[in-house]
């Protein structure tokens, strides 16, 4: 668990040393970002998502999963509107913050080390690719282009427009016609979507150093979106998986991957939308940090 945790710390770390350092330029947190946001990631969806089945998503352990990332979210998303009057787009990233598991870089190895396999992390984030990002960012342009003043036209061409749903459908649409992909295709875009995780730590840790964002963030906001993320998302998990019959390592699995902290792509689409990182950029550091006590406390108490 701990090998899984020093990657990001790094990269983090190296991300702040970078912009201290000012070797890559006063741009280079705009450009990187960008960069993961219209091409790495979208590489890595697409190409995650092209060679696994959908029919992954039709099991009770991913409905229990959904269901308490759907009680998070909404809970989230009425304290960002009720209690902390966020703009309907802060408010889509802080539900984000609170409900979206890091189920790719820190997800897969912890799920390997305590469950033995990945297979239930792997639709977790088939989960989260399909249904959670797509509903967040449409909310996201909801908001975006109703200021803009052209929120029809934006939302019709959201498909097109967004790399990130682009990718995700398009993907979909291979894995579900059969089409394995040309290592021509398939080689280019992998070594392409390597690169997506290290850049968004690094741009996260860039951000730790932007005068911008050093300004004091709402504590109370952020340990409401922390705890929702480390307890309540796991706590639902639990009595929901209890409740629908769910036991032993099924049980478990969904549970552990409910206490995972929050992954950095909500820093990456607050980032790319320009809207206010801090809250989801503690909030992917703080809920890490936690994370590595909750996680080993569901194991334990999981196990006992």
């Amino acid at each position: 668990m701990l090998t899984a945790f020093v990657p990001i710390w790094a990269l983090t770390v190296l991300g702040y040393l970078v912009a201290r350092s000012g070797v890559l330029g006063d741009r280079a947190e705009l450009v990187l970002g960008r960069l993961v946001f219209h091409v790495a990631m979208p590489a890595v969806l697409f190409t995650t998502l092209s060679r696994t089945p959908v029919s992954r998503l039709l099991t009770p352990a991913i409905a229990v999963f959904a269901i308490g990332t759907l009680v998070v979210g909404v809970g989230a998303l009425a304290a960002s509107r009720w209690l902390f009057g966020r703009s309907l787009a802060e408010q889509s990233i802080g539900a984000m913050a609170a409900c979206y598991v890091n189920s790719a870089n820190l997800g897969v190895p912890v799920a390997i080390s305590v469950l033995g396999d990945a297979s239930f992390i792997v639709t977790v984030l088939l989960f989260q690719v399909l249904l959670v990002t797509p509903v967040v960012l449409t909310l996201v342009e909801l908001d975006v282009s109703a200021a803009a003043g052209n929120r029809w036209r934006e939302m019709l061409t959201l498909p097109v427009r967004n790399p990130i749903i682009a990718a995700s459908a398009l993907g979909v649409v291979v894995s579900a016609l059969g089409w394995p992909l040309p290592d021509l295709v398939n080689g280019p875009l992998t070594q392409l979507g390597t690169a997506a995780l290290p850049i968004a730590l690094l741009v996260l840790g860039m951000s730790l150093h932007s005068r911008e964002q050093r300004e004091p963030a709402n504590r109370r906001e952020l340990w409401v979106t922390v705890l929702l993320k480390a307890v309540a998302q796991p706590l639902v998990a639990f009595l929901a998986g209890e409740a629908l019959g769910l036991d032993g390592h099924l049980l478990l699995a969904v549970v552990l991957c409910s206490a995972l902290p929050t992954a950095q792509n909500v820093f990456v689409y607050a980032h790319q939308y320009a809207l206010d990182t801090r809250l989801p950029r503690n909030a992917v550091l703080l809920s890490t940090v936690l994370s590595m006590i909750t996680l080993s406390g569901v194991t334990v108490f999981m196990h006992a």
